[in-house]
């Protein structure tokens, strides 16, 4: 039986990654800032962390904050090492080294960080979930008129899909970086938005928004996209499906 701690294991992802891992019968220990007994804030570091990674063969990298990620991954690292972790699996996004997004710069830092960490590593970069690209057209039909960004493709995947993934990453021996997981299918968020509305039974005038500067040039050019690494089986409008169906319909 292996020992694995999955940081952010309480997050959308890492939850799911800790139910395979269990189910498949590893020792599993998750890492937040507020779950028992392991509740470390790994930007801050501090001896919590090395309690919970004391006795670990495996660490699941899945936590991820908008400011603070470099100095969590040196702090896990730096602990990592001195628990003598054999093997460290982190989640990253496609797209990363080709669009200039401040978040995109700083899930690269965090790859090369533990590409030169000296511990045994596997990197996988999957296009973004379902649940983003649903967050984006729900709020956009919250106004009376629903801009769509304009000439902009997303490739999303099922959660699910990448937990299994990563469950099986980690079980396995280190990689490095493995090949993409992009969702089945490429859309424009004008027909993300046509399929949320469906589903919601909204009715909403679309309106193209143009979005200007280099990280909208690097997603109309398809940085964000993994066309040839299609792999995922559930698509967009299934996933809305079982999100949407149990909501009241609004007008």
């Amino acid at each position: 039986m292996t020992t694995i701690l999955v940081t952010g294991g309480t997050g959308t992802l890492g939850r799911l990654v800790v139910e395979r891992l269990t189910a498949d019968g590893h020792d599993v220990r998750v890492l937040s800032r507020h779950s028992r007994p392991y509740a470390v804030d790994l930007r801050a570091g501090g001896p919590g962390l090395d309690t919970a990674l004391d006795g670990v063969d495996t660490v699941v990298h899945c936590a991820s904050a908008p400011r603070g990620d470099e100095d969590a991954a040196r702090h896990l690292i730096t602990a990592a090492r001195r628990a003598g972790v054999g093997h460290l699996v982190y989640i990253s996004i496609v797209g990363v080294d080709r669009v200039p997004l401040g978040y995109y710069k700083t899930k690269l830092a965090v790859e090369r960080l533990v590409e030169e960490s000296g511990l045994d590593w596997t990197v996988l970069r999957t296009t973004q979930f379902h649940d983003l690209i649903l967050s984006i057209v729900r709020s956009a039909a919250r106004l009376p008129v629903m801009p769509v960004p304009s000439g902009v493709s997303s490739q999303p995947i099922e959660t699910a899909e990448v937990a299994d993934r990563l469950a099986g990453l980690a079980s396995a021996a280190p990689a490095g970086r493995v090949p993409d997981m992009g969702g089945p299918e490429a859309l424009s968020f004008r027909e993300f938005a046509d399929l949320y509305l469906r589903a919601s039974g909204r009715r909403r005038l679309r309106v193209p928004l143009p979005l200007p500067g280099r990280v909208a040039r690097a997603l109309r050019e398809g940085g964000n996209l993994a066309p040839e690494r299609a792999v995922g089986k559930g698509t967009f409008a299934e996933f809305l499906t079982r999100t949407e169906r149990a909501r009241p319909s609004t007008p």
